[in-house]
């Protein structure tokens, strides 16, 4: 019995998937003054497409006063490099 239970956990932890990590990059403002800003955002992994992506971030970025203008596009970690420095004090903010 011992041995059919950590056969059926090892089984279990090897054929679960890895959890793959999802970003997005986008434009936001804030009026009066208006101010405009590029980000990077984490997203979940159900929400990895530009629509999914900004029902997800247009309520976050919302709490601080942003308006969401537009998602540019959905990436993996490989993409966050280039991403960086352009996104400022705003990589991985919201």
């Amino acid at each position: 019995m011992m041995r059919l239970a950590m056969s059926l956990a090892i089984g279990l932890a090897v054929a679960s998937p890895a959890a793959a990590e999802c970003y997005a990059d986008y434009k936001a403002k804030q009026d009066d003054p208006l101010r405009l800003h590029y980000g990077v955002a984490q997203v979940s992994d159900g929400n990895c497409s530009p629509g999914g992506a900004e029902g997800e971030l247009g309520p976050r970025l919302a709490g601080d006063g942003w308006t969401l203008l537009n998602v540019l596009s959905t990436f993996g970690p490989e993409g966050l490099d280039e991403r960086k420095a352009s996104a400022g004090a705003y990589f991985l903010r919201y």
